[in-house]
């Protein structure tokens, strides 16, 4: 069978019922809408739900956000309430207590640069409440913020430099933000995941370094991400299925063409995949052409929950005047 690589436990999950349909130990699953936002919450609850979704414990919650959302600035508005509202739950810190919001990822490469984008809209507090504390309403949270870079540009593992920064200013809780990846391509600068058990930068194209959760940085980390790539095999895979499946439409069940059709499994599948790809375009990543405007606006979209959920005592309108 293809490694089909996601970051998503919703596809995590549309994954394991696709190969069985035998009942999914460990895992609940919730579906609801919120402002025409699909959102559904995957909570993987013990080590039966780990190995069967490949993630570990805790909470995974999903906003795929509808066609011309981008286009939209008070649809956009809309879609951060959503997430704040979604957020809340999450955010489990005092009013005095720091937030560090992280952005994840290379600022060089538009579909990696979700975080750095995200955090460039963050409402940063922490230093006016050292420097003019008497200017600084009281119901103000401190929050910081910082884009790291990835191993490439400054030659340091991001969990180390983190894990140095957390040391230092002693955050009670890291929100990071990162590029994920997805099987789905109309998933892709579309989706929002939002979870409680940290990340993996890296993870989603197989380059995985040091993880930035709990365990490792002693505090809470909640992880946002966008999937903004999707694996060429991935397509093929998908692609394949559904020629196969047109062929088979028009093909009457008599027919020998039929049967050969429908003898044709995952591992023949496979074969064609890397017979055709491997020798020209090998493990190739794939985003849409419009991947520029989409991303500042997902950034945006996140950049706002984010403000709204950390500063609950402001309004969308006092955080953009201050920003502004």
């Amino acid at each position: 069978m293809i490694n089909i690589r996601t970051d998503l436990a919703l596809e995590a999950k549309e994954l394991y019922s696709e190969k069985t349909t035998s009942r999914l130990e460990g895992v609940n699953v919730n579906e609801f809408e919120e402002e025409d936002i699909k959102i559904t919450e995957v909570k993987i609850t013990n080590q039966a739900g780990e190995k069967a979704m490949g993630k570990p414990k805790g909470t995974y919650i999903t906003m795929e956000i509808p066609p011309f959302v981008q286009y939209d600035g008070e649809a956009m508005e809309e879609a951060a309430q959503v997430l704040a509202k979604q957020l809340e739950p999450l955010v489990k810190v005092e009013k005095n207590q720091t937030v560090l919001v992280v952005g994840l990822g290379n600022w060089n490469i538009v579909s990696d640069a979700v975080g750095p984008k995200v955090v460039e809209k963050i409402m940063i507090t922490r230093h006016l409440m050292q420097l003019v504390p008497d200017e600084i309403d009281e119901n103000i949270r401190p929050v910081c913020g910082i884009s790291p870079g990835v191993l490439g540009l400054t030659g340091m593992e991001t969990g180390e430099i983190l894990k140095g920064i957390v040391e230092k200013i002693k955050p009670s809780l890291v929100v990071a933000i990162d590029a994920l990846a997805s099987r789905k391509m109309h998933r892709v600068n579309r989706t929002i995941q939002i979870s409680n058990t940290g990340i993996s930068p890296g993870g989603g194209i197989g380059n995985n370094r040091m993880k930035i959760n709990e365990e490792a940085l002693g505090v809470p980390v909640i992880a946002i991400g966008v999937p903004t790539v999707v694996h060429a095999a991935t397509i093929a895979y998908d692609t394949i299925n559904l020629v196969l499946n047109q062929i088979k439409e028009f093909s009457k069940a008599e027919e020998n063409f039929y049967s050969f059709l429908g003898n044709i499994g995952d591992a023949e599948k496979e074969r064609m995949i890397k017979d055709i790809l491997n020798p020209y375009v090998g493990n190739l990543m794939v985003t849409p052409k419009d991947v520029d405007m989409t991303i500042e606006s997902m950034a945006k979209i996140i950049a706002n929950g984010l403000n709204i959920s950390l500063q609950p005592a402001l309004t969308l309108d006092d955080i953009n005047t201050y920003l502004s």
